[in-house]
């Protein structure tokens, strides 16, 4: 249901298919569904998926530990290679700057929802803060704490066992 065939894009007018998305992703706290229009594009042996996503998700600030919402609207530039990259390479391969191929491994499809969830997971912020001037939650400290019951505890004395 989510994904595109290899065939549909090779068989498609210059080779390039375009696919709307409209749901909420499994995993990811939406306020709605996550919207994106996504160009898939065949360049020989390589996939090119680009496109926008946008959406609202509820992530919780690290300051104050309080729920706020975050607006979600990035592009994607995504390739995928349509038979195994290594094989062509040997052991060793570098990945220049720009470079990010994920490898289908002669799967015949690509699968929007992974490729969904993947992007926007990257694109939360390391650092979520609800807002600029978030100051963080105070939280008590050892005085405001402190039970007088236990105040007994604090002149206790533990002298070492002799042998």
């Amino acid at each position: 249901m989510f994904k595109v065939s290899i065939d549909t894009i090779e068989n498609a007018k210059n080779k390039t298919v375009s696919v709307d998305f409209d749901e909420k992703i499994d995993g990811i706290e939406c306020i709605d569904s996550i919207k994106a229009h996504l160009t898939f594009q065949s360049l020989g042996e390589f996939i090119e998926v680009k496109g926008n996503v946008k959406g609202i998700v509820k992530l919780q600030c690290d300051r104050c530990l309080e729920n706020f919402d975050y607006k979600l609207d990035f592009d994607i530039d995504e390739m995928f290679a349509k038979q195994a990259l290594l094989e062509d390479y040997g052991q060793e391969y570098e990945l220049k700057e720009g470079q990010f191929v994920t490898d289908l491994n002669g799967a015949d499809e690509i699968d929007i929802y992974d490729l969904l969830y993947q992007s926007v997971i990257l694109n939360i912020p390391n650092q979520k803060v609800c807002g600029i001037n978030c100051k963080g939650k105070t939280f008590p400290t050892e005085d405001s704490m402190s039970d007088p019951r236990l105040d007994v505890f604090k002149n206790i004395q533990i002298q070492p066992k002799n042998k």
